[in-house]
C-alpha cells in the first residue's frame, strides 16, 4: 500500500480529477494549501490575477492505493498537471502501513478498495 501525496496548481485540478477518474481512481483527499518551490514566490497568474509573494496557492491530492495502482495514479496526475512551466507541482509516494475501514474495521488492501 502506498500513500501518494500531490501537490499541484490550483486551475489543474479538474484536470487531474477527471484523469483519476478515466484510471478508476475514486478514493482522494483534496485540500487547498499555500507554499513555495523553487520559484521562491516568483509571479505566477492564477484566473486572470498575477500573484506573487513567497506563498503561492496550491492543491494537495493524498490518494491510498494499492501496489497495482500506483503507476496508473502518478501517470494520470502527471499528465494532467503538466504544463511544462515552473510550479507545476511534486508527487511524493510513501509507504503506508496500515488503512483500517472505520465502519467496517477491514484493515490493509481490503480496506483501501
Amino acid at each position: 500500500m502506498k500513500l501518494i501525496i500531490a501537490i499541484i496548481q490550483p486551475h489543474k485540478l479538474e484536470d487531474v480529477l477527471q484523469e483519476l477518474d478515466k484510471k478508476e481512481i475514486y478514493l482522494k483527499t483534496v485540500s487547498n494549501v499555500i507554499g513555495c518551490g523553487r520559484q521562491k514566490g516568483q509571479t505566477q497568474v492564477y484566473r486572470g490575477r498575477k500573484e506573487t509573494g513567497n506563498l503561492l496557492k496550491k492543491v494537495r491530492l493524498e490518494i491510498a492505493v494499492n501496489e497495482n495502482y500506483v503507476e496508473p495514479t502518478i501517470s494520470a496526475i502527471v499528465k494532467a498537471a503538466k504544463t511544462g512551466g515552473i510550479g507545476d507541482g511534486k508527487i511524493f509516494i510513501l509507504n503506508l502501513e496500515e488503512c483500517v475501514r472505520i465502519r467496517t474495521g477491514e484493515k490493509g488492501s481490503v480496506a483501501i478498495g
